[in-house]
């Protein structure tokens, strides 16, 4: 057996202990019937939700979190008819790289691309995509390079297209304190920290970005074990050195950060969302509002809503993405 066929198997017996592969079910204990599929680099795990021919939503979440952000999410969209899809990104969960020697690599257009890979692996030619954190980066991305692949976009945060030439300019004091972590990534002691205490640093990252979120250790453990991923800790730090210039990216990609770096444009159809207790770096509506061309819609959700918004409140997300179709 060759070692692209190994990885696979081992990601799929992986994902068994997960919960078993067929129809998608939600619980209390989360997601289980992970799903996978080779797309790109990855050999995926993912959700399917919903029915085969419905319109597609492509769900992503951010770091550090897990399918299970958009848990009470996927049942009001199937709910609605749409068929739903949520993978784990690189580094998470039942995701595995398909070559052991593979750069782990976690800058932004790799996950944009493993985006375009799945959606071709699963024969899916247009989706609404709706992320937050680094799945709204990813979902920006995609929907700036490849717009005729996008039905419509969610954003939480809205515009979050960065590149390292941006990554330069330094910002107020009190910004770059909430950049501790980027920093603490750049170097080789954090690199080894965060690879030892993982399980307590995404916690602390979930308190301090949704500091009215009252998550019970349940909810946090559900998610915590997708953080187990022996790549997790190798994509996380590749993506924050990358943005500091510390790491130089893959040539691979160097013309779609080329295209990044001009700031692009969305022209899809978008409806962005900011929670109002949103606890981790974020601009303001006002700073990218221009930057989509296309039909146009922000909403501020309320309530002490944090980072983690499809998580913290399910109905707001899920009416987003229902209502961005319409647009």
């Amino acid at each position: 057996m060759n070692t692209t066929k190994v990885v696979a198997a081992t990601a799929l017996a992986i994902a068994t202990l997960f919960g078993a592969v067929g129809a998608h079910a939600a619980s209390p204990a989360g997601f289980t019937n992970i799903k996978q599929i080779n797309a790109g680099e990855l050999n995926v795990g993912y959700v399917d939700a919903g029915p085969a021919n419905g319109p597609v939503v492509i769900l992503l979440h951010g770091w550090p979190y897990d399918i299970n952000s958009y848990v009470d999410v996927v049942p009001k969209l199937t709910a609605q008819g749409y068929r739903v899809i949520v993978p784990h990104l690189r580094g998470y969960g039942t995701t595995r790289f398909l070559d052991a020697k593979a750069v782990r690599n976690g800058e932004p257009a790799a996950l944009a691309t493993d985006v375009i890979a799945l959606m071709d692996a699963l024969k899916i030619d247009k989706a609404t995509l709706a992320g937050y954190d680094w799945g709204a980066r990813t979902a920006d991305i995609v929907a700036a390079l490849w717009p005729e692949r996008v039905k419509g976009l969610v954003s939480v945060s809205g515009y979050l297209i960065g590149s390292q030439e941006a990554g330069k300019q330094p910002l107020p004091p009190a910004a770059e304190l909430q950049w501790w972590y980027q920093f603490y990534f750049a170097t080789e002691r954090g690199r080894a920290g965060y690879e030892k205490n993982h399980h307590d640093f995404a916690k602390l990252i979930w308190k301090l970005a949704s500091p009215e979120w009252k998550f019970d250790d349940a909810t946090y453990e559900r998610s915590a074990v997708a953080l187990d991923n022996p790549d997790h800790a190798a994509v996380t730090v590749y993506n924050y050195r990358w943005r500091l210039g510390l790491e130089p990216g893959e040539v691979k990609y160097a013309g779609l950060e080329a295209k990044l770096a001009a700031s692009p444009s969305i022209s899809v159809p978008t409806i962005t969302l900011e929670g109002d207790a949103n606890g981790a770096p974020h601009p303001e509506p006002a700073t990218y509002a221009k930057r989509f061309t296309g039909k146009y819609k922000h909403e501020l959700i309320t309530g002490g809503i944090g980072h983690n918004l499809p998580q913290e409140a399910p109905e707001a997300f899920a009416n987003a993405v229902i209502e961005v179709g319409r647009l």
